[in-house]
């Protein structure tokens, strides 16, 4: 998965959203909390191959998608919105209030698409102190801090 999480950052990396083209891959004990936590879904090809992965993790009431990745070969073909579909559905079933995450402004592929789902990007009054710090590392490991926005999605009450 970290193979895929590199080569979908050259896509980013391409698109203008990360100034540094060193990408910052989870290490593998982060991988193994998302496993436990039961927030990693991964998509895989006719041969069992991981072609996808969504993480995610809990923070107070919402769910934090920390990961959307898809391999370049695999990208466009709704692969992202199904594992985003499922992980926001996991989120439900859990009981949460919503789900946020931070992603690029500017790439079809991140705010517009997070935007389709129900997505909505917080202003910069509306970030609490736990999406500042995720978008003040990102923007440390060299993602364009003019791009980077953290996004929010409030599940209606039941």
């Amino acid at each position: 998965m970290r193979e895929i999480e590199v080569d979908a950052f050259a896509t980013l990396a391409e698109a203008g959203g990360a100034d540094d083209r060193d990408p910052h891959p989870a290490d593998i004990e982060q991988f193994g909390r998302w496993l436990r936590d039961g927030l990693l879904l991964v998509a895989a090809d006719a041969d069992d191959r991981a072609i996808a992965f969504i993480s995610a993790s809990i923070a107070g009431d919402v769910l934090h998608v920390d990961e959307l990745d898809v391999a370049r070969a695999w990208q466009r073909r709704g692969i992202g919105r199904l594992l985003m579909s499922q992980i926001l559905t996991e989120a439900e079933r859990r009981g949460l209030n919503g789900a946020t995450l931070t992603t690029d402004r500017l790439a079809p592929f991140n705010a517009p698409f997070y935007m389709s789902i129900g997505f909505r990007i917080l202003d910069a009054a509306e970030l609490d102190a736990r999406l500042a710090a995720i978008l003040r590392t990102e923007i440390a490991h060299g993602l364009d801090p003019a791009r980077r926005i953290a996004m929010v999605m409030e599940f209606p009450k039941v």
